[in-house]
Protein backbone atom coordinates (compact mmCIF):
# COMPACT_ATOMS: atom_id res chain seq x y z
CA UNK A 1 0.00 0.00 0.00
CA UNK A 2 1.32 3.44 -1.12
CA UNK A 3 0.35 6.38 1.20
CA UNK A 4 0.86 10.03 0.46
CA UNK A 5 2.76 12.02 2.82
CA UNK A 6 -0.21 13.05 5.46
CA UNK A 7 1.98 12.41 8.44
CA UNK A 8 5.16 13.13 10.46
CA UNK A 9 6.74 10.58 11.33
CA UNK A 10 7.55 9.66 14.82
CA UNK A 11 10.80 11.27 14.79
CA UNK A 12 9.98 13.68 12.18
CA UNK A 13 12.23 11.79 9.45
CA UNK A 14 11.99 8.01 8.61
CA UNK A 15 15.31 7.26 8.62
CA UNK A 16 15.22 8.07 12.59
CA UNK A 17 12.73 5.51 12.75
CA UNK A 18 14.91 2.72 14.85
CA UNK A 19 15.75 4.93 17.19
CA UNK A 20 11.65 5.17 18.39
CA UNK A 21 11.63 3.48 21.13
CA UNK A 22 14.88 3.81 23.37
CA UNK A 23 14.65 7.51 22.66
CA UNK A 24 11.06 7.38 24.37
CA UNK A 25 12.20 4.91 26.97
CA UNK A 26 15.10 7.52 27.64
CA UNK A 27 12.80 10.68 27.64
CA UNK A 28 9.45 9.68 29.50
CA UNK A 29 8.15 7.06 31.68
CA UNK A 30 6.47 5.40 28.36
CA UNK A 31 5.63 2.07 30.16
CA UNK A 32 4.42 4.16 33.44
CA UNK A 33 2.56 6.24 31.37
CA UNK A 34 0.78 3.72 28.86
CA UNK A 35 0.19 1.71 32.03
CA UNK A 36 -1.80 4.22 33.13
CA UNK A 37 -4.02 4.63 30.05
CA UNK A 38 -4.26 0.65 30.17
CA UNK A 39 -5.82 0.99 33.69
CA UNK A 40 -8.36 3.84 32.57
CA UNK A 41 -9.57 2.22 29.39
CA UNK A 42 -11.07 -0.51 31.87
CA UNK A 43 -10.24 -3.09 29.18
CA UNK A 44 -12.14 -6.52 29.82
CA UNK A 45 -11.77 -9.99 28.15
CA UNK A 46 -13.82 -10.00 25.17
CA UNK A 47 -13.37 -5.97 24.64
CA UNK A 48 -12.47 -5.28 20.89
CA UNK A 49 -9.68 -2.53 20.82
CA UNK A 50 -7.97 -0.61 18.59
CA UNK A 51 -4.37 1.11 18.82
CA UNK A 52 -5.11 4.24 16.64
CA UNK A 53 -1.46 5.15 15.62
CA UNK A 54 -0.30 1.94 17.36
CA UNK A 55 3.08 2.60 16.75
CA UNK A 56 6.15 0.19 17.52
CA UNK A 57 3.33 -1.99 19.22
CA UNK A 58 4.30 -1.52 22.75
CA UNK A 59 0.87 -0.95 23.94
CA UNK A 60 -0.52 -3.85 22.17
CA UNK A 61 2.14 -6.38 23.86
CA UNK A 62 1.09 -5.09 27.53
CA UNK A 63 -2.50 -4.89 27.11
CA UNK A 64 -1.82 -8.78 25.92
CA UNK A 65 -0.12 -9.38 28.72
CA UNK A 66 -1.95 -7.90 31.28
CA UNK A 67 -5.96 -8.66 29.78
CA UNK A 68 -5.29 -11.94 28.16
CA UNK A 69 -8.59 -12.45 25.55
CA UNK A 70 -8.79 -8.65 24.73
CA UNK A 71 -9.00 -8.95 20.85
CA UNK A 72 -6.76 -6.56 19.44
CA UNK A 73 -5.91 -4.61 15.71
CA UNK A 74 -3.36 -1.85 15.33
CA UNK A 75 -3.56 0.80 12.86
CA UNK A 76 -0.52 3.48 11.74
CA UNK A 77 -0.32 4.59 8.19
CA UNK A 78 3.77 4.49 8.60
CA UNK A 79 5.37 0.85 7.26
CA UNK A 80 8.51 1.00 8.96
CA UNK A 81 7.17 1.02 12.47
CA UNK A 82 4.81 -1.39 11.60
CA UNK A 83 7.71 -3.51 10.73
CA UNK A 84 9.16 -3.33 13.79
CA UNK A 85 5.93 -3.80 15.47
CA UNK A 86 5.19 -6.75 14.14
CA UNK A 87 8.85 -8.01 14.98
CA UNK A 88 7.74 -7.07 18.54
CA UNK A 89 4.39 -9.09 18.63
CA UNK A 90 5.70 -12.11 17.54
CA UNK A 91 8.85 -11.78 19.73
CA UNK A 92 6.32 -11.42 22.35
CA UNK A 93 4.29 -14.16 21.05
CA UNK A 94 0.82 -11.61 21.18
CA UNK A 95 -1.45 -11.68 18.37
CA UNK A 96 -2.95 -8.63 16.82
CA UNK A 97 -4.14 -7.31 13.29
CA UNK A 98 -2.11 -4.69 12.47
CA UNK A 99 -3.28 -2.57 9.61
CA UNK A 100 -1.44 0.14 7.64
CA UNK A 101 -4.27 3.16 6.78
CA UNK A 102 -4.56 6.21 8.10
CA UNK A 103 -6.68 6.95 11.24
CA UNK A 104 -9.58 8.76 9.15
CA UNK A 105 -9.22 5.94 6.24
CA UNK A 106 -9.81 2.49 8.84
CA UNK A 107 -10.82 -0.24 6.77
CA UNK A 108 -13.30 -1.60 9.60
CA UNK A 109 -17.11 -1.08 9.84
CA UNK A 110 -19.02 0.61 11.66
CA UNK A 111 -19.72 -0.31 15.80
CA UNK A 112 -16.55 -2.51 15.37
CA UNK A 113 -14.93 -1.85 18.49
CA UNK A 114 -15.49 -1.76 22.28
CA UNK A 115 -12.53 0.62 23.13
CA UNK A 116 -9.80 2.68 21.04
CA UNK A 117 -6.63 3.52 22.52
CA UNK A 118 -4.40 6.31 21.39
CA UNK A 119 -0.80 6.87 22.50
CA UNK A 120 1.26 10.32 21.47
CA UNK A 121 -0.67 10.30 17.89
CA UNK A 122 -2.94 13.23 17.53
CA UNK A 123 0.01 15.96 18.10
CA UNK A 124 1.44 14.36 14.98
CA UNK A 125 -1.82 14.91 12.63
CA UNK A 126 -2.42 18.64 10.85
CA UNK A 127 -5.54 20.39 12.74
CA UNK A 128 -8.34 19.24 9.75
CA UNK A 129 -6.42 15.55 9.89
CA UNK A 130 -7.32 15.43 13.64
CA UNK A 131 -10.84 16.15 13.56
CA UNK A 132 -11.39 13.65 10.80
CA UNK A 133 -9.35 11.17 12.83
CA UNK A 134 -11.34 11.95 15.93
CA UNK A 135 -15.05 11.22 13.94
CA UNK A 136 -13.65 8.54 12.42
CA UNK A 137 -12.75 6.83 16.00
CA UNK A 138 -16.68 7.57 16.95
CA UNK A 139 -18.32 6.09 14.55
CA UNK A 140 -15.67 2.85 14.84
CA UNK A 141 -16.59 2.28 18.83
CA UNK A 142 -20.14 0.66 19.79
CA UNK A 143 -22.78 2.68 21.45
CA UNK A 144 -21.59 3.03 24.93
CA UNK A 145 -18.12 2.37 24.09
CA UNK A 146 -14.41 4.81 25.29
CA UNK A 147 -11.91 6.59 23.80
CA UNK A 148 -8.82 7.01 25.62
CA UNK A 149 -5.98 9.46 24.14
CA UNK A 150 -2.44 10.44 26.56
CA UNK A 151 -1.22 12.73 23.73
CA UNK A 152 0.69 16.55 24.63
CA UNK A 153 -1.83 18.48 26.17
CA UNK A 154 -2.29 22.02 27.43
CA UNK A 155 1.34 23.45 28.82
CA UNK A 156 0.10 24.08 32.67
CA UNK A 157 2.53 26.39 33.38
CA UNK A 158 5.77 28.28 32.37
CA UNK A 159 8.40 25.51 32.75
CA UNK A 160 6.11 23.22 30.35
CA UNK A 161 5.41 26.10 27.85
CA UNK A 162 8.89 25.80 27.11
CA UNK A 163 9.65 22.14 27.66
CA UNK A 164 7.13 21.89 24.52
CA UNK A 165 9.09 23.99 22.10
CA UNK A 166 11.17 20.96 21.13
CA UNK A 167 8.24 18.71 20.22
CA UNK A 168 6.67 21.70 18.34
CA UNK A 169 9.60 22.57 16.31
CA UNK A 170 10.24 18.59 15.87
CA UNK A 171 6.69 17.75 14.93
CA UNK A 172 5.74 20.83 13.31
CA UNK A 173 4.51 23.99 15.05
CA UNK A 174 0.59 23.95 12.89
CA UNK A 175 0.43 20.12 13.89
CA UNK A 176 1.37 20.61 17.77
CA UNK A 177 -0.77 23.92 18.36
CA UNK A 178 -4.36 22.56 19.10
CA UNK A 179 -2.64 20.11 21.88
CA UNK A 180 -0.30 22.50 23.56
CA UNK A 181 -3.29 25.14 23.35
CA UNK A 182 -5.47 22.95 25.72
CA UNK A 183 -8.05 22.41 22.83
CA UNK A 184 -8.19 18.77 22.51
CA UNK A 185 -10.64 17.69 24.78
CA UNK A 186 -12.63 20.80 22.68
CA UNK A 187 -12.19 18.69 19.59
CA UNK A 188 -12.90 15.13 20.96
CA UNK A 189 -16.20 16.47 22.21
CA UNK A 190 -17.16 18.17 18.68
CA UNK A 191 -16.66 14.67 17.27
CA UNK A 192 -19.62 13.57 19.19
CA UNK A 193 -18.09 12.62 22.75
CA UNK A 194 -20.34 14.41 25.43
CA UNK A 195 -18.80 15.32 28.80
CA UNK A 196 -15.02 14.80 27.58
CA UNK A 197 -12.78 15.15 31.01
CA UNK A 198 -8.67 15.29 31.41
CA UNK A 199 -8.36 12.58 33.58
CA UNK A 200 -4.62 13.21 34.82
CA UNK A 201 -1.32 15.67 33.19
CA UNK A 202 2.43 15.31 34.23
CA UNK A 203 4.93 17.33 33.33
CA UNK A 204 7.96 15.96 31.18
CA UNK A 205 10.77 17.00 29.26
CA UNK A 206 8.85 17.70 26.39
CA UNK A 207 6.50 19.24 27.56
CA UNK A 208 3.08 18.56 29.67
CA UNK A 209 1.26 15.13 28.45
CA UNK A 210 -2.47 14.63 29.28
CA UNK A 211 -4.89 11.64 29.74
CA UNK A 212 -7.98 12.31 28.06
CA UNK A 213 -11.16 10.10 28.22
CA UNK A 214 -14.60 10.44 25.72
CA UNK A 215 -17.50 8.09 26.00
CA UNK A 216 -19.52 7.47 23.35
CA UNK A 217 -23.30 8.31 24.18
CA UNK A 218 -25.14 4.70 24.47
CA UNK A 219 -28.18 3.62 21.96
CA UNK A 220 -31.48 4.55 22.97
CA UNK A 221 -34.67 3.47 22.09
Amino acid sequence: MVLAARFVPALRFHFLTRFFDPLLRLALDERGFKERLIQQAALAPGHRLMDLGCGTGTLLVMIARQIPGVSLVGLDPDAAVLGIARRKLAAAGVAAGLVQAFPWESPFPAASFDRIVSSLVLHHLLPGDKERTLAAAFELLVPGGELHVLDLGKAHNLAMRLASLAPRLADGLSATAQNVHGELPRLIAAAGFPGVREEHHAATVFGTVAWYRGVKPAATR
